[in-house]
């Protein structure tokens, strides 16, 4: 797992960044585990990670929505489901994109 986050060592000498350091890497390791549990443990780590990297979404251009830049795969596919809307055939308007950050956020684990 350090290998897929493209972990490093971090030389830290104060409590203040050690603590903030500590967080991210907690966090990211959280992030980690509810995805592969949302995906019923179906797909590694790194199998989930590649796909999200490349799950970009372009704007042509003010009040003109997002347009998906990626391939669809069976994975992308899983993750839409898991996350309650589709981003891969779609333009997404500017309304609809806050909409599914408002509910993003309203999902309980």
């Amino acid at each position: 797992m350090k290998t897929d986050s493209k972990a490093r060592p971090v030389y830290l000498q104060t409590e203040a960044p050690i603590q903030t350091h500590f967080l991210t890497c907690f966090l990211s390791l959280v992030i980690y585990r509810i995805l592969e549990k949302e995906l019923n443990e179906a797909y590694t780590c790194e199998e989930i990670l590649n796909p999200l990297k490349n799950m970009v979404m372009a704007r042509p251009g003010d009040k003109l929505g997002y347009a998906p830049v990626y391939t669809r795969t069976n994975l992308t596919d899983v993750l839409h489901e898991s996350a309650g809307f589709q981003t891969d055939y779609q333009i997404i308007t500017d309304v609809n994109m806050r909409k599914a950050i408002r509910a993003s956020k309203k999902k309980k684990y």
